[in-house]
């Protein structure tokens, strides 16, 4: 990953719908621990009922609403952190739910975080799994992707997007589960 770089802000800077697609393949890296991105879910603001943003800005949000390429973290049912990479313009709300990768470096941290994980396949098989596996949580709410804040950083390392990603809906909530904003690489759909 010599010649890799982190994304630029003007990447993030567009309808999480476009950016969602393009994010896989793409390296999410936290300190040591990296991974490919492998499924993604895109996330509007006031038109997506699914969206954390669709009611207004609120403290546990107001990230969603900041530059793009910030890292919005939150919390959920009570146990578990799940990331996202801030898209649209600032003031605008949108987000990419990074929902799996495949591990690249630093296996055993991840493993000693994830030690239920049977195989390595399965230390970054979900959203909630792969905070875990880097090391990801409230901390780095907030965190710029795009300057590598906290050590965490999405990069290209010259892996090419995929021409045909599968596109599906988005899975694990309530509302809008019709919307096609679901993508992953083929032959790594996890649906968790």
């Amino acid at each position: 990953m010599n010649r890799a770089k982190p994304l630029p802000r003007s990447f993030y800077a567009r309808d999480p719908r476009l950016v969602a697609p393009e994010l896989l393949n793409k390296v999410l890296v936290a300190g040591e621990r990296s991974g490919r991105i492998v499924e993604v879910e895109a996330y509007g603001g006031s038109d997506d009922p699914a969206s954390h943003a669709y009611r207004g800005r609120t403290g546990r949000n107001a990230v969603m609403f900041g530059a793009p390429g910030l890292l919005y973290v939150y919390f959920t049912y009570g146990m578990h952190w799940c990331a996202n990479a801030v898209c649209v313009a600032e003031g605008e709300p949108g987000a990419i739910l990074i929902r799996a990768l495949e591990p690249l470096t630093g296996l055993d941290e991840m493993r000693r975080a994830r030690p239920a994980a049977r195989r390595d396949h399965d230390l970054c098989s979900g959203p909630a799994k792969l905070c875990q596996a880097l090391g990801l949580d409230g901390d780095h709410n907030g965190a710029d992707l795009v300057t590598n804040d906290r050590e965490v950083t999405v990069i290209d390392d010259g892996a090419p997007v995929p021409p045909t990603p599968r596109v599906g809906p988005r899975i694990g909530i309530s509302r809008a589960t019709d919307l096609p904003w679901r993508w992953t690489i083929p032959g790594e759909v996890r649906g968790q």
